[in-house]
């Protein structure tokens, strides 16, 4: 099937053809484009929302947050990234799909103007071939009337006897001239005439089928190149589609992390005041003085009962202070805060602590820092003055006392408040300058009875100092492992507490960060201690035995 030879008289069909295809074919680009349109649109505004309901950081806000919240968190991150995937469609399409169409649709212009230019040109050229025939022909045709007029003359006054001879012989030379001259145009006619056969066959058997059959393989190869196209505009979809399920899969990962039980125990960490709930109200019993006895024992048995009772109702007026629901105690400042509930009195007092012995590490090191420098510049003059430190040197000095008064005043306070808690729990203080341990890790000490008269409320137990409850925890095996890490920076843990590692060195893990940026860890040798969460790579066994749950 060849246009040349089934379509050699329809130029003009093939004219409107292959300009249709090319209009097609832009018609198909403007749809990739306003689908490109679409995806970017989709993306920016999934992005916007992101953002929208993502949470503004703020140092203020450093309460753990709840599962839920960290799930909503979670979703809103894999939703970020399905927003990317569609930006990354949105590219493949304009790169692979519109942007190669507008191209080939250049091309494809150029070139069926080129073949429809030579065309036109064939035509006009077998036009141009057909008028000369035609005028030899028509030539031809006059010339040959004009010699019958001249042989009809020539006869005429050859048989007029009235005729002088030199009319008759001037009638001859006029026929032999006109004879001679319709040779001559019959001549050019068939000369002209077998020229124009000659070039109308080669028109339609050989230049028409070669320019033809040109714009046939050019409407293939657009069409070929539509193919293409859908396919990729196909496959710029299903290139992301793993992606995009793993974002979803992390959208029902983040659902399933939901737990309500460690949300329930979060609120009552974040709420819980510390008071102990009020005690029961004696009774006041007002009509002893009604029924009173002039007996002397029954008005001392009267003044005893009525001695108990007061005491009893000092007892309850005094518990009656620490009500829940009674007014807070005004403290003379906000500094050691003294408005809030113990228990949330103690957490404020230990970030505290923490921030400032945060500070007085940094501190500690410039120190170090300044001294070595100090130490360089002496031994090497030309490299700087050793007096030019010195302000630097106290300006730091003053604040490493500064903090070290801060900090011990926040543990005066700290100390109160769990000297008043002390039959909760006993809890570590920050004495060091790198506090390791973040609220909220109490060690189970204290005991309780039904009587809340005699429960215990001693001071914190000390390092050193040890009971049979003690003892009966010392017992007990230690903390198993709830994971593993793989140190990636060397630490050299010279602070108490730390634990050095080596690059590279595997360490078990026994109890995750809370938050401070420390994890607790243990060789295989026994020995256990802190090391920054940021130095080493964690990995935790889910469903461990020793994994922490939040019940």
């Amino acid at each position: 099937m060849s246009w040349g030879t089934e379509l050699w008289d329809q130029f003009d069909s093939l004219d409107k053809h292959t300009q249709w295809g090319i209009d097609f074919l832009e018609r198909y680009a403007k749809f990739v484009k306003e689908r490109i349109e679409i995806e970017q649109n989709y993306a920016k505004q999934l992005r916007n929302l992101v953002k929208k309901y993502c949470p503004k950081r703020s140092s203020k806000d450093e309460e753990p947050r709840f599962t839920s919240c960290v799930a909503f968190f979670n979703i809103l991150n894999e939703l970020n990234d399905y927003a990317g995937q569609r930006e990354v469609v949105a590219e493949e399409m304009a790169h692979r799909v519109y942007g190669e169409l507008m191209r080939y649709a250049h091309d494809l212009k150029t070139e069926r103007k080129m073949h429809l230019q030579e065309g036109r040109k064939a035509q006009q050229y077998l036009d141009m071939c057909w008028k000369q025939m035609d005028n030899s022909k028509k030539k031809f045709e006059r010339e040959c009337r004009e010699a019958e007029k001249a042989q009809q003359s020539y006869e005429r006054l050859d048989n007029d006897t009235n005729a002088t001879k030199a009319d008759v012989e001037k009638a001859k030379q006029q026929l032999n001239l006109r004879t001679h001259m319709a040779d001559e145009n019959k001549n050019e006619y068939a000369a002209q005439l077998q020229n124009f056969n000659g070039e109308q066959h080669k028109h339609f058997y050989v230049v028409i089928p070669q320019i033809y059959k040109q714009l046939q393989e050019m409407d293939e190869r657009r069409t070929i190149k539509l193919s293409e196209c859908y396919r990729g505009f196909a496959d710029s979809e299903r290139k992301v589609i793993p992606i995009i399920s793993k974002c979803l899969e992390g959208m029902i990962l983040a659902a399933k992390s939901v737990d309500e039980r460690r949300d329930s125990q979060m609120v009552v960490d974040s709420f819980k005041s510390g008071f102990e709930p009020p005690g029961d109200f004696p009774f006041e019993d007002y009509s002893q003085h009604i029924y009173r006895t002039i007996s002397d024992g029954t008005i001392s048995a009267s003044k005893q009962e009525s001695g108990k009772m007061d005491a009893k109702t000092t007892v309850g007026k005094a518990k009656g202070k620490l009500w829940l629901f009674g007014k807070k105690p005004k403290g003379p400042a906000l500094e050691d805060f003294s408005h809030l509930p113990p228990e949330q009195r103690r957490k404020k007092l230990q970030q505290r602590i923490d921030e400032l012995n945060r500070e007085l590490q940094k501190e500690s090191d410039q120190k170090d820092a300044l001294n070595k420098m100090k130490d360089v510049y002496e031994k090497n003059p030309q490299m700087g003055d050793p007096g030019s430190l010195q302000p630097k040197l106290a300006e730091t000095m003053n604040n490493i006392d500064r903090l070290r008064m801060e900090i011990h005043k926040n543990e005066a306070w700290l100390s109160e408040v769990e000297g008043k808690t002390g039959g909760r729990g006993d809890r570590r203080h920050s004495s060091d300058i790198n506090h390791l341990v973040t609220q909220g890790r109490e060690s189970p000490e204290g005991s309780y009875t039904d009587d809340a008269n005699q429960e215990v409320r001693g001071p914190p137990q000390q390092h050193g100092h040890h009971n049979e409850f003690d003892d009966e925890f010392e017992d007990d095996d230690p903390l198993p492992a709830i994971g593993h890490c793989k140190a990636i920076y060397p630490f050299d843990g010279h602070n108490e507490g730390t634990l050095a590692m080596k690059e590279g060195e595997v360490l078990y893990i026994i109890e995750e960060d809370k938050g401070d940026g420390w994890t607790r860890a243990r060789r295989q040798n026994g020995e256990e201690g802190y090391v920054p969460t940021s130095y080493i790579d964690v990995t935790l066994e889910k469903n461990s035995k020793g994994a922490v749950t939040y019940i």
